[in-house]
């Protein structure tokens, strides 16, 4: 080999957003005049600069080149021990290459960045916000969140408690307020609090809200309430205090008139005579349907008729089927956080919440298919990579036509849906189409076949939440 290299130092140590310079120092030892080109090579390679470009050595004569290193204060410069690398290739002999190795070693530094979405939330009984925590720093951040607020008039849960964040990422907190006292009467009051995120040996960052909160009924209800109560309690009061004397005298005039008329004895009429009783059966009453009171001849007492059951997404799709019993129909119905089970739909109509609120379940049957199987993609609290779960139950059963599937839960600290998958027992396609928040309606429903693998719907993402669905069998192709 005609090339002799030295680093110097062969270590160095550099903050980020500054910079730090290392000399390679390169030596002729051949008997030609060369010129060598530098190249730096690495992950540490986008912020280095070498200066020169390029040497030409006579033989035996050495020559110096700056390592300028100067990695920027974002989470892509790692903290820790970063190898890096020099190409120097000679123009004569191109296929004696040279790569001198160094090491760069990376301070840490630490800085996030949170805010709240929305910043202002609304609501009678729990607001809903979410702080989102984006790790700009170069190393994991491990902080603890807790709420305060001034009068202590809020309660605060918030899940998870304690993240860890890896550089570059970030985290989404869910968080739920509830008022200490109700408003049962007046307007809106807002409540401002404050979500704070505690780092060890570092000040806490602050991140301010406003939850606004609701009255049951408004103001000028009880207005009218009370005055209304003040009049019956006067009227009554009034009627008690002043209730009229009636008085009669037909008594004294019926005496008069006995004194000097003398009542003539009239015959008693005789009491007709009851008709016989014969054997002929009577028909019994039909029930009725409404409470009745104890006036009239019956005296029966009345049936009050039972509450009917809601319908399901099974009930709805029998229901189509017996109205084109040659079709295919899929129904189905969402369970919305606040809301709780909308009427069941069928064959692309809508099904979720107009007024951006999350699905939770989502019940679904079908007829003509042979079946389906279905999962939910949900909320994962503990997540790192911004990635939600399967529904830990799992995928259900295949099962046939007409029969209630369900997918998520309806408990009230269930996690919210993101996604789905669905697969139907003849493997032809089935379309969907989703809204998602921090998204509108796709332009067209997407269809996917379900042969080989199942059809998804919605997102993965962890931060966003399905909020509405809409699902159609397609006509199959003819064989």
């Amino acid at each position: 080999m005609s090339l002799w290299t030295s680093l110097e130092p062969t270590s160095a140590t550099v903050d980020p957003g500054s910079s730090t310079t290392v000399r390679l120092r390169v030596r002729n030892t051949g008997d030609v005049v060369d010129e060598y080109r530098f190249e730096p090579v690495g992950d540490v390679a986008p912020w280095t600069t070498v200066e020169p470009q390029s040497l030409r050595l006579f033989p035996g004569t050495t020559g110096t080149v700056a390592l300028t290193f100067a990695p920027p204060r974002t989470p892509d410069a790692t903290a820790g021990p970063n190898p890096y690398a020099v190409r120097i290739t000679p123009t004569e002999h191109p296929e004696a290459t040279t790569v001198p190795e160094g090491n760069l070693t990376i301070t840490p530094f630490t800085e996030l960045r949170a805010e709240l979405v929305p910043p202002i939330v609304k609501g009678r009984l729990r607001g809903r916000p979410r702080l989102a925590v984006d790790n700009l720093g170069n190393t994991k951040l491990t902080a603890s969140l807790n709420g305060t607020d001034n009068g202590d008039q809020l309660t605060y849960d918030i899940r998870p408690s304690t993240i860890q964040i890896e550089p570059g990422r970030a985290a989404f907190i869910a968080t739920t307020l509830k008022p200490r006292k109700i408003i049962w009467f007046g307007t809106k009051e807002q409540r401002p609090y404050t979500l704070t995120v505690s780092r060890s040996g570092n000040p806490p960052v602050p991140v301010d809200g406003t939850y606004i909160q609701r009255g049951f009924l408004p103001r000028w209800l009880a207005t009218s309430l009370g005055l209304i109560t003040a009049l019956a309690i006067t009227f009554v009061a009034f009627w008690v205090g002043h209730k009229p004397t009636v008085s009669s005298h037909a008594g004294e005039k019926t005496i008069a008139a006995g004194a000097v008329l003398t009542p003539v004895p009239t015959p008693t009429a005789p009491l007709p005579t009851p008709p016989p009783v014969t054997a002929q059966a009577t028909a019994p009453p039909a029930p009725s349907t409404q409470t009745s009171s104890s006036g009239g001849s019956g005296g029966g007492k009345a049936t009050t008729a039972s509450k009917p059951k809601p319908e399901t997404a099974a009930t709805a799709v029998k229901r189509f089927a017996a109205n084109d019993p040659t079709g295919r129909h899929i129904c189905y119905r969402a369970f919305v956080r606040g809301t709780g089970w909308q009427p069941p739909v069928c064959d692309g109509t809508m099904a979720g919440d107009s007024q951006s609120e999350p699905i939770t379940s989502i019940n679904i049957s079908v007829e003509g298919v042979n079946g389906l199987k279905i999962n939910a993609y949900v909320h994962d609290p503990t997540s790192t990579d911004n990635k939600g779960v399967w529904q830990p139950q799992g995928w259900t059963n295949w099962h046939v036509d007409g029969f209630d599937l369900y997918m998520g839960s309806t408990e009230e600290t269930a996690p919210d849906m993101s996604g789905f998958g669905i697969s139907i027992g003849n493997g032809e396609q089935i379309c969907s189409n989703v809204r998602y928040s921090g998204a509108d309606w796709g332009s067209s429903p997407y269809c996917q076949a379900t042969k080989s693998e199942f059809a998804f719907g919605g997102t993965v993402d962890n931060d966003k939440t399905l909020e509405a669905v809409e699902f159609t069998l397609p006509v199959p192709a003819a064989q």
